[in-house]
């Protein structure tokens, strides 16, 4: 009986895998440079989307290795939010958040391999149009 209590008071006090996944090992946050993704609307070029970014390696060496491709992830993020609309199609005004991370995401891995990339979160995103209306 007492074997039993104890077992269950360990699986309630330990932490949920959701809770565990969130926790991230300290080193495994890298920053990247901001990102300056055009806007257009009807062919016209309307403003600039500024997107700061971390990719999440997962484990410390990995970042390691991961910030040695900085300048070739960079180089693939810029390709892509150059080739392909950054906001939703019916609103020039809202990011496509959950596209673009994928898409991103996608470049991080392959440039820098898919065992070393885990996520990538975006710290910023600010959308500053032209010409501001007066």
């Amino acid at each position: 009986m007492r074997l039993r209590l104890a077992a269950a008071c360990l699986v309630l006090l330990a932490p949920s895998s959701a809770f565990a996944a969130k926790q991230q090992e300290p080193g495994t946050n890298v920053d990247m440079p901001y990102l300056m993704a055009p806007v257009t609307m009807d062919g016209k070029l309307v403003a600039y989307a500024y997107i700061s970014s971390q990719i999440i390696a997962v484990s410390p060496n990995a970042a390691v290795e991961i910030r040695l491709k900085v300048p070739f992830i960079q180089d693939a993020f810029v390709r892509d939010v150059n080739a392909r609309p950054v906001t939703r199609p019916d609103d020039p005004q809202t990011m496509d958040r959950d596209a673009l991370m994928a898409r991103l995401l996608a470049d991080a891995r392959r440039a820098a391999g898919a065992d070393k990339v885990a996520g990538i979160r975006f710290t910023q995103i600010q959308i500053a149009p032209l010409r501001p209306n007066p």
